[in-house]
């Protein structure tokens, strides 16, 4: 059973069911990726907003589970050999839940291996890049002058989605059955929109990745998951 000694974020965010695994998160494409999973495996759960203010995500409660001070993040009362089991980073979250439900990991070891390839594909190329590109694009970055950070990140992010555009040709998902790979991949896709970087990177020249994209957002628990926790 969870308690506020051993994990101090209950100060904060206090559960109404603590026999359930606790999700602290944001909908963003990180964040939704631990909510998305949730739902697609069926594990019951809890869900606590968690916003990206200093207020949260850097407070002592938030950062006692969290050292980094990023969402996602969970805690799991009924853990590896019967003891609770804390989480941050949502790739470590995925390949966790995926083990811990037998679901969405391939049939074999190889398959395993094959979608763990690509979810570390979208955790060292998809998310930085795509988020340098809407840093310069969207954000503070915007201001600069210099178009050299913007054109090299415009540059990595058509890399990435062509690489993404090949691997998806003839294939309904990146790595043959859906798996945590599509629910890592997926929402840093959708997230180009909200950077408003669509058309600076030809997005409908790649047929394969809109495609795609439509595919997964067509999934029940994907639109549940987007939503989870509210931004409200």
């Amino acid at each position: 059973m969870l308690d506020t000694i051993q994990f101090p974020i209950m100060n904060k965010w206090s559960p109404q069911f603590p026999e359930r695994i606790q999700l602290y998160s944001f909908p963003t494409p990180n964040g939704v990726k631990a909510s998305i999973m949730l739902e697609e495996t069926g594990l019951p759960y809890e869900a606590h907003r968690v916003t990206l203010a200093d207020a949260d995500v850097k407070s002592p409660e938030f950062l006692s589970l969290n050292p980094n001070n990023k969402i996602p993040a969970i805690i799991d009362p009924n853990g590896p050999d019967d003891a609770p089991l804390a989480l941050f980073e949502s790739g470590a979250i995925l390949l966790y839940l995926a083990e811990k439900s037998g679901k969405l990991l391939g049939q074999n070891k190889g398959d395993k291996h094959r979608v763990t390839q690509w979810v570390m594909f979208q955790m060292g190329g998809i998310g930085p890049m795509f988020g340098q590109l809407g840093y310069f694009h969207k954000f503070a970055g915007a201001e600069i002058e210099d178009p050299r950070p913007r054109e090299r990140y415009v540059s990595e992010a058509k890399r990435l989605l062509n690489v993404l555009d090949r691997q998806l040709d003839g294939e309904d998902w990146i790595a043959g059955e859906f798996s945590i790979a599509d629910i890592a991949i997926a929402p840093w896709l959708r997230g180009l929109d909200y950077y408003g970087v669509k058309d600076v990177i030809g997005w409908e020249s790649y047929g394969n990745v809109t495609r795609y994209l439509d595919r997964f957002l067509d999934r029940p628990a994907v639109q549940r998951g987007l939503n989870i926790p509210s931004r409200d």
